[in-house]
C-alpha cells in the first residue's frame, strides 16, 4: 500500500484537480482511506472562513476522511497569479516544514494522500523551493498529467526527464483531454512510446469529476 502520490502536470490547467480526484476515488474503491492534498493555490475566493481554492475544496470532498481545510491546503492567495509571487505581495513565505508537518498529520489519518502540485513541475514556490523539490521532500512517486493539445509531446518529456533527475519514480502518465472534443489518439499514442513510465488512463472531455475514475488504472 503506497502513502502517497503527488500529480504534477506538464504546465497549469492541464486537469490536475480533475485527475487527483479521480486517482482518490480509485483508491478508495480499493478499500484505502484517502485524503488529498493542495500544499499551495493561488487564486482562491475569500469566504466566511477565509481563503478557499476550489480545487482544495475539491480534493476535500472526494476524501473518504474528514480533515480540516487548514491541512489539505495550508497556502492560500487571491492572485491567480504564480504563487512565488502572489506570496510575496501578502508578505507569506512559504515554508517547506510547514508542509511537511501538514502531510504528515494527514498520512497519520489515512492509508494513503494524494497530492496535488501547482502548476508545472519547476514552478518556484520560494527562493530554493520549487514544486520538484516539494515532491522530493515528500519523497512521493510522481502522476504526470498531459492535456493533449499542441506542444504537449516535448512538455511531457521535459517533465518526465525533469522528475527521474530529481531522482523520484514516475508512477505513470494521463491523457487529458480538456481543450478538444475529441481525443488525439495519435499523439497519445506518440507519447507513450516516447515515456518510460506507462499510460494509466486516457481522460475523454466529460461535463463533471463523477466518472474521473473509470478512465484511470491504479495497480
Amino acid at each position: 500500500m503506497m502513502k502517497g502520490l503527488f500529480v504534477t502536470g506538464t504546465d497549469t490547467d492541464v486537469g490536475k484537480t480533475w485527475v487527483s480526484q479521480g486517482l482518490m476515488r480509485c483508491l478508495a474503491q480499493s478499500g484505502n482511506r484517502v485524503v488529498g492534498m493542495k500544499p499551495v493555490a493561488s487564486g482562491c475566493h475569500l469566504t466566511d472562513d477565509g481563503l478557499r481554492s476550489d480545487d482544495a475544496l475539491m480534493l476535500q470532498r472526494a476524501a473518504t476522511e474528514a480533515v480540516e481545510y487548514e491541512l489539505v491546503n495550508p497556502y492560500s492567495f487571491a492572485p491567480a497569479i504564480a504563487p512565488e509571487t502572489a506570496a510575496e505581495r501578502v508578505g507569506v513565505f512559504i515554508d517547506p516544514e510547514r508542509i511537511l508537518e501538514c502531510f504528515d498529520v494527514l498520512t497519520a489519518r489515512a492509508d494513503t494522500v494524494v497530492v496535488e502540485g501547482v502548476g508545472g513541475w519547476r514552478v518556484p514556490l520560494n527562493g530554493q523551493y520549487d514544486v520538484a523539490t516539494m515532491a522530493r521532500q515528500l519523497a512521493l512517486p510522481v502522476v504526470i498529467v498531459v492535456n493533449i493539445r499542441l506542444g504537449c509531446v516535448s512538455h511531457s518529456r521535459l517533465t518526465e526527464e525533469s522528475i527521474l533527475n530529481e531522482g523520484l519514480p514516475v508512477l505513470g502518465w494521463v491523457a487529458n483531454n480538456k481543450d478538444a472534443v475529441a481525443i488525439d489518439h495519435q499523439t497519445v499514442e506518440a507519447i507513450d512510446k516516447l515515456l518510460e513510465a506507462p499510460c494509466i488512463g486516457v481522460v475523454p472531455q466529460l461535463p463533471s469529476t463523477d466518472r474521473v475514475s473509470d478512465f484511470l488504472t491504479l495497480s
